[in-house]
């Protein structure tokens, strides 16, 4: 519903002057025609003093974006990082307010696939923290002197199918009737669009774009020789904020190098050892695990684990387009180590100081 910055829900552009009338009048606020800022550019300007403050619900950014040193260095600039999410996670070590969450068991909504298709999420247990993430938002607007008075997420629904015109004809009582309907769903297809093209396409046969390639800034040298690539294993998902806290820790403790036996051989490593990956961002250590599942000159890592902390390796550097890290071309260096890196031991404290509070709670209770 309006994740991009540049764009309001439908996937209707800011600058557009009737789009943003029609939340104006229904907001009573003036929108700005100007496309907000990308999470990368948010960090940056806080940096620089510009962006001042943050509220992230649900990500982990500092695991997760690139260049960790970066990000931290921005969330300590601003004034104000409120984090929302279900567990302290690894973002939460900067905030100076932390909000729980709730789980997809302790809420209603709904969830809108890759399919287009609408479903209705319905709640099975009421929240432990008392409250709906939506109603914490909505306590936090109301703070902040803004007249929201939602009730019930229905009504937000609502709102959106008057405001958003591929959504106009759904409501929960329509959900509750048909199970699940793809959008769009409004006058024109009132039963939901299966198929969105059938006759043709919207602007004919089609809009192909020739661009420019544009290759990346990141080079191999000497000193570092080799590409990283990192992603994610199935036993794991994303950062690991809720899949560490479970049993699939048995399949995935801890986050590996994979590394080709004949890079491995050069270095005098063996399976299992403890080594150092840097780049020209910063270093860790992890320990190595050969295998020719990688080719030679490539070296792999999942993210999954914040004692690792592989985004402290990835470079700021990203797609010209989209602003979209590049987490698979970063030049590094592999090397044996014999203990964490100055990095790892000042972010153990880091999590150390910021998670005091909940040692003592633990011990209270």
């Amino acid at each position: 519903m309006g994740s991009f910055p540049h764009e309001l829900p439908g996937y209707r552009h800011i600058s557009d002057d009737a789009t943003r009338e029609i939340f104006e009048k229904l907001w009573g606020v003036t929108l700005n025609n100007e496309p907000g800022l990308r999470i990368p550019n948010m960090l940056d300007a806080a940096v620089e003093g510009t962006f001042k403050g943050l509220y992230v619900q649900g990500e982990d950014i500092l695991q997760s974006d690139p260049d960790t040193k970066h990000v931290s260095a921005g969330l300590a600039a601003m004034e104000c990082v409120v984090v929302h999410d279900l567990f302290l996670n690894e973002t939460a070590n900067y905030a100076h307010v932390f909000l729980p969450g709730s789980t997809f068991l302790e809420k209603d909504g709904t969830f809108t696939n890759a399919e287009r298709r609408i479903n209705r999420v319905r709640k099975v247990m009421s929240p432990k923290n008392g409250y709906s993430d939506w109603e914490v938002t909505q306590k936090l607007a109301q703070a902040m002197g803004l007249d929201w008075n939602y009730t019930h997420p229905s009504q937000i629904m609502d709102e959106i199918a008057a405001t958003t015109p591929s959504f106009a004809r759904v409501s929960y009582d329509y959900l509750e009737k048909n199970g699940s309907v793809q959008w769009p769903c409004n006058e024109k297809f009132p039963l939901g669009s299966p198929i969105m093209h059938i006759d043709g396409f919207v602007r004919g046969k089609g809009k192909f774009i020739r661009t420019e390639y544009v290759a990346t800034d990141e080079r191999t040298g000497p000193r570092f020789p080799l590409l990283l690539t990192t992603g994610r294993i199935l036993s794991q998902y994303n950062v690991g904020a809720q899949t560490r806290r479970t049993e699939n820790v048995v399949w995935h403790e801890e986050d590996r190098l994979e590394i080709h036996p004949h890079d491995a051989e050069q270095r005098g490593i063996n399976d299992g050892d403890w080594i150092k990956l840097a780049s020209r961002s910063g270093d860790t250590t992890l320990r190595a695990l050969i295998t020719d599942r990688v080719s030679p000159g490539v070296v792999y890592t999942t993210f999954h684990h914040p004692d690792t902390q592989a985004n402290v390796i990835t470079t700021d550097f990203s797609d010209w387009a989209t602003n979209c890290p590049e987490y698979k071309v970063t030049a590094v260096q592999v090397s044996p180590s014999n203990g964490p890196t100055q990095w790892q031991e000042e972010y153990e404290e880091l999590s150390r100081q910021s998670r005091r509070i909940v040692a003592k709670l633990d011990a209270a209770e």
